[in-house]
C-alpha cells in the first residue's frame, strides 16, 4: 500500500479565480520575488519522505498526471501567476526546483519551464537557478543541457555515504556515484554545488556519520545542508520504528552529530549561515531559500506547492491530476489559502530569521520577548551583536526552545 501524503494545511477555501486582497498584491515588488517549481516525480518513494510526491506505479494511467505533459501544466500556471500579479515589472530572483526529482524531467522541459518564466517576468541579471538531483538521476550530458538552459545551480541528494544508512532511508544510489555526479557538474560548468545529508537515521554510528561528513568534503562542494531526520507520521519508516524494528533517533545522539558536522564542515572554510546550512562563503549561500527565511515573496509552481505574497499565503492542490486539470481549464491550482495576521507575519519573522548567523533585531520583539534576552545570553543560547539576536551553537541545538521564550 503506497504511502498517503499528509493532509493540507488548514485554511479558508481559495477562490477559483486565484485573486489575492489588492492589499497583497499592492504590496508585491516590494521585496525580492521567486519561483519554486515542485516536480511531483520519483523513481522509488524513500520510506522516510512525507513530501507531495508519486511513483509512476502509484500514478499508474491516471489522466493529467504524466511526465510527457507536466511542463506545459507548470508553464499554464507561470501565466496564470503573471495574470494573478498583474503587468508590474518585478524580475525574478531566483528559481528552484525540487521534489520529487526534477532531474527525472528532460533538461529541455525544465529549460522550457525557466524560458517560459523569463519571457512572463523577466529574470534578474545574476538570477540563481537551482535544481535539486539525485545522484543516480543525472549524467554529464544531462548536466551540460542543464547548464545550457540557463541552470547554474545543482543541490545533489547525497544523504549519506554508507551503505546500510542508504537503506534504511530507501535511498537505491551507489555512493561511488556522488563524487562521479559533483565532477559531472564541474565540467558541465556548474560553479556553485550542494550536497544535501541526513543524520540521525536509525542504526548510524557517529562514525557513519562522520564517514559521511568526511565522504562529502572529499568532493569540495561549495555547499553543505544537513538535516537532522525527522520521522515523519503516516511514512514507511514510522510504521517500522512503530513495529520495533527500527530504533527512534535519540536528541543526544542528534545533538553530538550536529556539534560534529559544524566543527568539520567550519574546519574545512564552510561557514553556517542558517542553522542547517553552510556555504563556502556569502556567495554561495542559497539565495532562494533565504526568500523563506527573510519573508520575501514566491510563487509555488505545481501540485502542493506553497506560494507567499504580500502576506498571503496558499497551496496547490496535491495530486498531479486535479493539478493538471485545473490548469487545463485556465482555474488556479490553489486549494486553499490563509491571510497573515500582523501577529502572525511577526512570530514567523522571529521562529525564521533566528535562525540566520545574521540574527533577528531585538526591536522585533514585543514587551514579554525582549525581558527574556537577558536570560538567554546568560545560559549561553544567544549572543547580542549590534542590536541582534544570534544564536550560539548550542542555542542552534535548542532553536525551537529559544523561538517559544521570544514569542
Amino acid at each position: 500500500m503506497a504511502d498517503v501524503p499528509p493532509a493540507q494545511p488548514s485554511g479558508e477555501d481559495a477562490p477559483r479565480d486565484g485573486l489575492i486582497p489588492e492589499e497583497a498584491r499592492a504590496k508585491f515588488g516590494r521585496r525580492p520575488f521567486g519561483l519554486y517549481v515542485h516536480v511531483p516525480f520519483c523513481t522509488v518513494r524513500c520510506g522516510y519522505c512525507d513530501f507531495n510526491t508519486y511513483t509512476a506505479e502509484e500514478l499508474g494511467s491516471t489522466p493529467g498526471a504524466s511526465r510527457s505533459t507536466y511542463a506545459e501544466a507548470a508553464i499554464a500556471e507561470i501565466r496564470f501567476a503573471r495574470h494573478v500579479l498583474g503587468d508590474r515589472d518585478v524580475p525574478i530572483e531566483t528559481i528552484f526546483f525540487g521534489g520529487g526529482t526534477p532531474t527525472l524531467l528532460p533538461a529541455a522541459d525544465l529549460g522550457a519551464i525557466v524560458a517560459a518564466a523569463a519571457g512572463e517576468f523577466s529574470l534578474a541579471e545574476n538570477v540563481e537557478i537551482t535544481t535539486e538531483a539525485n545522484p543516480d538521476s543525472v549524467a554529464l550530458w544531462d548536466l551540460e543541457n542543464l547548464r545550457q538552459t540557463g541552470f547554474n545551480r545543482i543541490s545533489i541528494g547525497m544523504q549519506s555515504s554508507v551503505d546500510h544508512v542508504l537503506r534504511v532511508l530507501d535511498r537505491t544510489h551507489d555512493p561511488l556515484r556522488v563524487p562521479a555526479a559533483v565532477e559531472w557538474a564541474r565540467q558541465a560548468g556548474f560553479d556553485d554545488i550542494s550536497l544535501d545529508l541526513i543524520y540521525g537515521t536509525p542504526g548510524e554510528s557517529l562514525q557513519d556519520w562522520e564517514a559521511s561528513l568526511e565522504s562529502a568534503l572529499s568532493c569540495n562542494p561549495d555547499h553543505v545542508s544537513a538535516y537532522s531526520l525527522i520521522v515523519e507520521d503516516g511514512t514507511a519508516l514510522a510504521r517500522r520504528v512503530r513495529r520495533g524494528e527500527l530504533p527512534m533517533p535519540e536528541g543526544d545522539d542528534l545533538a553530538d552529530k550536529y556539534e560534529l558536522a559544524d566543527e568539520r564542515l567550519g574546519k574545512d572554510g564552510l561557514e553556517w549561515y542558517e542553522v542547517s546550512n553552510w556555504a563556502r562563503g556569502p556567495q554561495h549561500r542559497c539565495r532562494h531559500n533565504n526568500l523563506y527565511w527573510t519573508g520575501a515573496d514566491w510563487w509555488g509552481i505545481g501540485p502542493g506547492a506553497h506560494s507567499h505574497v504580500g502576506g498571503v499565503r496558499w497551496w496547490n492542490v496535491k495530486h498531479p491530476s486535479a493539478y493538471a486539470d485545473r490548469m487545463a481549464a485556465g482555474e488556479s491550482p490553489a486549494h486553499g489559502r490563509e491571510v497573515l495576521s500582523p501577529q502572525d507575519q511577526r512570530i514567523e519573522r522571529i521562529m525564521l530569521e533566528l535562525r540566520l548567523a545574521e540574527g533577528l533585531p531585538v526591536t522585533a520583539l514585543d514587551r514579554s520577548g525582549r525581558a527574556q534576552v537577558a536570560r538567554l545570553v546568560d545560559e549561553g543560547l544567544v549572543v547580542l551583536r549590534s542590536e541582534r539576536l544570534v544564536l550560539t551553537r548550542r542555542g542552534r541545538l535548542l532553536a525551537d526552545a529559544v523561538v517559544r521564550d521570544l514569542t
